[in-house]
């Protein structure tokens, strides 16, 4: 149950009408990272939490204290709103300062609201619920509020300069008040969900033993930028290891030919191509495969393994150095028996 109360959670009233700021107000209300984002952000996850107690008690706190500001940014729009022109727009834009206010002015706010706030950003785009992040995963959610707290209080602090009313002024500092506090509080939760054992510092705490060993504590350097290494995150503190020359590990990424019924442009294919594209792996290349219960290497054109694995990771490494020392291709296909990934290492050492 909701329960509304007649007074503002905070005043207000700005000195004089502005139509072209209460305009630019309209993000913060119905933006990306509006009011109404983490009102319904917080809502949701609220609803979502399975655990009764302090984290959904904190959650719903702040939820309904997000539905007071969404209040106070649309009365404060409907005031800078006053004496905006409507039905004297002709005559008003005679005068060239009048013609450039009403230039800047959301029309749809007189148009479509009356002279009120609408539920849009300062562009009059609608506030989309794809906006909301509630996953139900509390680290997650919690890191996902931080964010949407700093977004929302980077452009407070933007609006805040674009503006001399002292009324507009006295409700942003306010705002901005909030906003730091509902990062503080957050980062705390996040702290308190490690400290209570529900969570560790990678959402979800699970399927570590089943993510690809290899590639969980690498940082790729792809990009022409050379100082990504220099970082902290690359000293070891954290077990990452920046690495400088990463190799593709798939094959091209094309895609197989459309259905014909979709008249998709492709290259023309013979019968069969797909049920032959194994003929293509050569003779004496490395095929990590799945067989048996176990994952296995062995070249093509053997009957029998050169080794066997448990895990598909350790198998791949051990392939991945069969075929490097043999400077063949390395094949590594999946459960169905389909190539997953493919690499030629004789290719590569030319």
């Amino acid at each position: 149950m909701f329960r509304h109360t007649k007074l503002l959670q905070f005043e207000a009233k700005p000195e004089k009408p502005d139509p072209v700021y209460a305009r630019k107000l309209q993000e913060l209300i119905g933006g990306a990272f509006g009011e109404m984002s983490v009102t319904m952000q917080y809502l949701f996850q609220g609803w979502n939490c399975r655990m009764e107690g302090k984290y959904k008690d904190l959650i719903m706190d702040t939820a309904t204290e997000e539905i007071g500001h969404v209040e106070m940014l649309a009365t404060m729009v409907a005031r800078l709103l006053e004496g905006a022109p409507a039905t004297v727009t002709a005559e008003a834009v005679k005068d060239p300062v009048m013609a450039a206010t009403i230039g800047g002015m959301d029309v749809q706010q007189a148009i479509v609201g009356g002279g009120g706030a609408l539920p849009a950003d300062s562009n009059g785009v609608p506030w989309n619920g794809r906006y909301v992040v509630a996953s139900g995963n509390l680290l997650a959610d919690f890191r996902a509020n931080v964010a949407a707290e700093a977004q929302g209080r980077l452009q407070t602090a933007r609006l805040y300069n674009m503006t001399d009313d002292p009324g507009v002024k006295a409700m942003l500092q306010f705002n901005l008040a909030r906003d730091t506090v509902h990062q503080k509080q957050w980062l705390a939760a996040i702290e308190e969900l490690k400290a209570d054992g529900l969570e560790s510092d990678v959402a979800p705490s699970a399927l570590f033993d089943e993510e690809n060993q290899d590639h969980n504590n690498t940082i790729w350097h792809l990009s022409d930028g050379p100082d990504g290494a220099k970082g902290g995150w690359s000293s070891g503190s954290e077990g990452l290891e920046y690495l400088m020359d990463p190799e593709a590990l798939g094959g091209p990424g094309v895609a197989p030919p459309p259905d014909p019924a979709l008249y998709g442009t492709s290259a023309p294919t013979g019968p069969g191509d797909d049920a032959h594209r194994d003929e293509l792996v050569g003779e004496g290349a490395v095929e990590t495969l799945f067989e048996n219960g176990r994952w296995k290497n062995r070249l093509v054109g053997s009957s029998r393994a050169a080794n066997a694995h448990d895990v598909k990771t350790d198998a791949v490494a051990q392939g991945r150095e069969m075929a490097q020392k043999r400077k063949v291709e390395h094949v590594i296909r999946n459960r169905d028996g389909q190539i997953g990934q493919r690499r030629d290492y004789h290719r590569d050492s030319r």
